[in-house]
């Protein structure tokens, strides 16, 4: 299957599983837990506030139904969330608090105690609510505090974006949905040729990943989706909100510029490199600068969006 194919069913299942979240039952009686009610969707699964029923702690509970029993790809990457989140203790990474037992051995619906987080990123940067300057070093300082810790420990996200950063009311984020992420060895370059190319929401993928790069990736794909969300505190709307692959392309050359010859040696696509020739040879793409960009955003921002 085409990675477009791939990104396809995956976004369908999704959308499924958006309209079904309501009406999804938690079956808690043989814990610790009450659910008080269903708050959205995560990766691949439905998410309630619960309350524990001993401490009367308020937490959020992911259920992943029929896992064993849907595609493949759904308990690989719960498993690869489970597994990753277990060795994370920071506070700015989401925690695993415990993983229920089942009532009985023949269901198949696996249920995730995690932090309960009022809200996410997406939802601030789309409200009418204010989003100050102070409010924006803070959520990119936090991003990249976490951040930093991830990456420590050879780990690369794979898929940040708005929503998969999570804050409550005192303004704390934390980075969720770890269903992509990858363990990874930055000084083996052969490491990195290896993994899957389809990492990343499309508007916050690195162009090393939409061009199938000979040089593989690394940890600097998750600095451009933080570049990609910084640019959305400022702008309140997206930065790189392609139609598609070509157009994602056309939208990044328009601020950053055409790559030179050089990359274009480096690509392993074809139709990549006769897209980007055509347009070069055009001369339709007209960049635009950072402060058009960005235009309420202060001089030291623009600075900082720069070096992201």
């Amino acid at each position: 299957m085409t990675t477009a194919g791939v990104e396809s069913n995956i976004s369908n299942d999704i959308k499924l599983l958006q309209r079904q979240s309501l009406k999804v039952e938690f079956h808690l009686d043989h814990t610790d837990y009450k659910r008080v009610e269903n708050i959205g969707t995560g990766a691949y699964g439905v998410v309630c506030s619960a309350i524990n029923k001993k401490t009367r702690q308020r937490v959020a509970i992911k259920k992943i139904p029929n896992l064993f029993t849907m595609d493949p790809r759904y308990a690989i990457r719960t498993y690869r969330e489970i597994k990753v989140l277990q060795h994370f203790k920071h506070s700015n990474i989401i925690a695993i608090r415990e993983i229920l037992q089942p009532a009985n051995k023949d269901i198949t619906d696996i249920y995730v105690v995690m932090d309960l987080m009022e809200s996410d990123l997406h939802r601030i940067i789309y409200s009418k609510q204010d989003l100050t300057d102070e409010h924006v070093k803070y959520f990119l300082y936090q991003i990249l505090r976490g951040l930093k810790y991830i990456h420590s420990a050879h780990v690369i996200h794979r898929d940040l974006k708005p929503s998969n950063l999570l804050v409550n009311a005192d303004c704390e984020l934390k980075i969720g949905d770890f269903g992509m992420a990858r363990g990874i060895n930055f000084k083996a370059e052969k490491s990195n040729q290896q993994m899957t190319q389809y990492v990343a929401t499309r508007w916050y993928r690195a162009p090393e990943l939409i061009v199938a790069s000979k040089q593989g990736y690394g940890a600097a794909i998750d600095m451009w989706s933080v570049g990609c969300i910084f640019a959305e505190m400022l702008r309140r709307k997206h930065l790189f909100p392609g139609r598609d692959l070509l157009n994602q392309l056309t939208m990044i050359f328009g601020t950053l510029g055409i790559p030179s010859k050089h990359y274009l040696d480096m690509l392993d696509s074809d139709t990549v490199c006769g897209f980007i020739r055509k347009v070069t040879e055009s001369g339709d793409i007209k960049q635009k600068t950072y402060s058009e960009l960005c235009p309420k955003a202060s001089p030291r921002q623009l600075i900082s969006s720069q070096r992201c």
